[in-house]
């Protein structure tokens, strides 16, 4: 006797259990990682005003150079996915290794990199001459973390895979607990200084990478899958990896010439501009969380050779990332007259902010589609194309904000300008899955 399909209701029902699921755990995941930075400034800031500055700097270059690395959680998803879909969990697991493998040569890259350069990286940025000794300490230190941080990305990746969001949500908890404890205890009990902070940043990651290692090692051994380096894997990890850092760069680039071009505006527009900066990358936490359960929904139906389960999981995680998109326009509406007073009581930056915080609200029903479409295509495997449009996105958005200040406009203009960026974004992603080219089935792309 046959199973009767599922009815069209059954079986959105069915995708809004998988994205609940996945995307929660996901988002709780997202939040922590920033309050890492925040509870170091908090510690530290009770020092002097010199050290806080040097933490400013320092966090800056290593959140920067971590950034870059994001690739490494992305395509490991993305694979895992496939092979997982395809019911081949030690094939799934050994895929896992390899981005984790890579994650520790390109560690161990950088970190042979920023020791040496320290000097000369926290002059690049700026950083004053009292404040430069302590940005140097803390970058020295803190780079001895970077193979860690990497190999959390990597096993991030190998857990989403695995359709497990939740691993990563305790072990970021119980990575902020410890790196707050540590913190507080080096730098006050031990009397360490700044030093201590980045100390304590650089065990407290350690730990995470080490609970990540032990659920994939478990794993592994589980499954009967090798856990030796295998040079053909690492390498087409790193090939898989190089469209997504070219989208990864292209989208810093970005943010990057915005801050420039609100920077000479004004003292007012720049820190109006931070402030909105940061409601924007908070806001997206929700939008990407979705996004990651995208990237794990997806890849594991194409692994199952299911192209129209893979069609029916991306409309209905469009119309998610639509409605919280929509639901976060009305929130940053009806909170911006009390959002803003909480990071300045200046109101001339408030009045400067206001308008821009409306653009912002407008731009997050795009958002939300541009989101959940770039984490479709990433759990696709499709990066080439995500590399092509997002170069091209960057190539629009530049004459466009570097306009701003000669034609007068102001910090508003500039969020128009990302605005505009976010829907070249939307339509290069939507004319792709429109398209259908993204949909290959298999264990591999």
């Amino acid at each position: 006797m046959t199973q009767a399909p599922a009815t069209p209701k059954a079986a959105r029902r069915q995708h809004d259990r998988e994205i609940v699921a996945l995307a929660v755990p996901a988002f709780g995941a997202l939040v922590a990682e920033p309050l890492f930075v925040m509870a170091d400034s908090a510690i530290v800031g009770h020092l002097g005003t010199a050290q806080l500055a040097g933490l400013g700097v320092a966090s800056a270059l290593l959140m920067t150079a971590v950034s870059v690395f994001v690739f490494l959680a992305y395509a490991t998803t993305a694979a895992v996915a496939r092979r997982v879909g395809a019911g081949d969990l030690p094939a799934a697991i050994r895929q896992g290794m390899d981005g984790i493998w890579l994650a520790l040569l390109l560690g161990t890259a950088v970190v042979a990199v920023v020791l040496p350069t320290a000097p000369f990286l926290i002059e690049l940025f700026g950083a004053s001459d009292t404040a430069a000794p302590y940005a140097t300490t803390y970058l020295r230190i803190s780079a001895l973390g970077i193979p860690a941080m990497l190999v959390v990305l990597a096993a991030t990746g190998v857990l989403r895979g695995l359709q497990d969001t939740r691993t990563p949500l305790y072990v970021a908890v119980a990575g902020f607990v410890a790196n707050a404890a540590l913190n507080v205890g080096l730098v006050y009990g031990a009397d360490l200084g700044i030093a201590g902070s980045a100390w304590g940043t650089v065990i407290a990651q350690c730990g995470m990478a080490a609970a990540y290692l032990v659920v994939v090692v478990r794993g592994a051994q589980q499954h009967g899958a090798s856990l030796r380096p295998d040079a053909a894997g690492i390498k087409a990890s790193a090939q898989a990896g190089v469209p997504l850092l070219v989208r990864t760069l292209s989208l810093r680039a970005i943010l990057l010439i915005a801050t420039a071009v609100a920077a000479r505006l004004g003292d007012a527009d720049i820190a109006a501009h931070q402030i909105i900066l940061s409601l924007w990358s908070l806001l997206a936490f929700a939008l990407d969380a979705i996004a990651i359960a995208g990237q794990a929904i997806i890849g594991r139906y194409l692994g199952a050779g299911d192209a129209e389960g893979a069609r029916a999981a991306c409309r209905r995680m469009v119309e998610w990332g639509i409605a919280v998109g929509v639901a976060l326009a009305l929130l940053v509406v009806i909170t911006r007259p009390f959002f803003l007073p909480l990071f300045t009581s200046d109101t001339v930056v408030q009045d400067t902010a206001l308008p821009a915080l409306l653009m912002v609200a407008l731009s997050q029903p795009i958002c939300g589609a541009v989101f959940i479409l770039d984490g479709v295509l990433m759990g696709a495997g499709d990066g080439p194309y995500l590399a092509w449009a997002m170069v091209l996105t960057l190539t629009v958005f530049t004459p466009v904000a570097l306009l701003v200040p000669a034609v007068g406009g102001g910090l508003t203009a500039i969020w128009a300008a990302m605005t505009l960026m976010m829907t070249v974004r939307m339509l290069t992603l939507w004319l792709r899955t429109r398209s259908g080219h993204w949909i290959v089935t298999g264990a591999t792309r």
